[in-house]
């Protein structure tokens, strides 16, 4: 019997996938062998209290909210659901697009100041609507940074609706670009996107690397009038340098709002709703629970961000065992000296961290198991 326990609500549809014979869904965080969530902040828990956990989900795709060296560290994978909400993202940017191009929300706004004006409203309207004038998207540039699940889709709308694709990502595999409009003109490097984008939209992960990417200086590459969406991470764009920048970006649009950009003309802040639709609830709930199973009955990994992909097909084995090791470059080897009577293998390092799937002929005793630097953790999944 596995405990699972949810730090957010997980829709139904997904958390009914556990089968109640060999699944629990249990308050006790401590018990949990595996945890389940949305946008919790796990930075704060005790991990040396979480002695059982094995494996944290996130429904969705962003995960700082999770301490992933911890996790790390502790040997517990951690997944996300990359694309399971990629449509729902994708149509909240062009809407987006739209709103930041025709202030129409301003313009509702402001029609709504006309209640109690009776008959006299359609005259107002017609008087008034002048200052909500804004241009069209059709025939525009919009640049995507970022051309994975998210990106691809936003690429093949914004192109259905007339307008040219600039995109960018320097981690683009053959099977991603692919996956583009054939209209999609590819740059490898953002001061080819910068000076001609119309639209720039922001769909990367937040690293290092990445924090703080508009800024002052990105800013000043840009064409005037530019119109800018993140629905991504807010850390991704300098608040500050943005709302310096009136008089270059027109609207900036984003999921990520704060004091001073609530505060700022030229800035347009939603209540983070980029995956907040029924489907994409449901869709990523599913996902998490699909990869959370697999996981536990059958030591599989897929979708993890601090593991190494790893799937080994099941066997007729008496025994499968689970393997994970930090800093060891020699540790397929010393894995398969370690374990007799191995029918089946396969091990992944990624970064720091290796990992194998083991099927074995005979049981053994796991504190049997000796010579794996760096271990952190062997799991018996199962023993016939």
């Amino acid at each position: 019997m596995f405990n699972i326990h949810t730090l957010n609500k997980i829709a139904a549809i997904g958390l009914n996938l556990f089968d109640k014979s060999q699944y629990a869904l249990v308050d006790a965080l401590d018990q949990a062998d595996a945890v389940i969530l949305r946008s919790a902040d796990m930075h704060a828990l005790d991990y040396a209290a979480l002695k059982n956990l094995k494996s944290v989900a996130r429904a969705g795709a962003g995960v700082n909210n999770i301490p992933l060296p911890k996790c790390t560290e502790k040997g517990i994978v951690v997944f996300n659901t990359p694309g399971a909400n990629a449509n729902a993202v994708a149509e909240l940017v062009l809407l987006s697009m739209l709103a930041a191009s025709r202030p129409i929300l301003k313009g509702a706004a402001w029609a709504k100041t006309l209640v109690g004006n009776g008959d006299e409203v359609p005259k107002l309207v017609e008087k008034g609507k002048a200052q909500f004038v804004g241009p069209e998207i059709k025939g525009k540039t919009l640049g995507i940074i970022g051309l994975g699940a998210i990106g691809a889709i936003v690429a093949h709308d914004a192109t259905a609706l007339g307008m040219s694709v600039i995109g960018y990502d320097p981690f683009l595999s053959p099977e991603g670009a692919a996956r583009l409009p054939a209209s999609t003109k590819i740059v490898t490097d953002l001061a080819e996107l910068y000076p001609v984008c119309d639209f720039i939209t922001l769909h990367v992960p937040q690293t290092p690397d990445t924090k703080n990417m508009i800024c002052s200086a990105s800013i000043a590459q840009m064409k005037p009038g530019v119109r800018l969406l993140n629905f991504a991470r807010g850390g991704l764009v300098n608040s500050a340098d943005v709302i310096a920048a009136a008089d270059k970006i027109s609207c900036y649009v984003t999921d990520f709002g704060d004091e001073a950009l609530l505060q700022a003309e030229h800035c347009i802040c939603l209540p983070h709703l980029g995956a907040s639709t029924p489907e994409a609830e449901d869709n990523c709930a599913c996902m998490a629970v699909r990869q959370t199973i697999d996981f536990l009955e059958h030591g599989n990994i897929l979708n993890s961000v601090n593991f190494p992909r790893c799937t080994l097909a099941v066997g007729n084995a008496a025994q499968r065992l689970t393997i994970t090791a930090l800093n060891n470059p020699d540790f397929a080897a010393q894995t398969a000296r370690a374990l007799p009577g191995i029918s089946a293998i396969v091990t992944q390092t990624r970064a720091e961290v290796s990992y194998a799937i083991v099927e074995l002929s005979q049981p053994i005793e796991l504190a049997d198991i000796k010579g794996i630097d760096g271990l952190i953790s062997i799991r018996q999944v199962y023993s016939r």
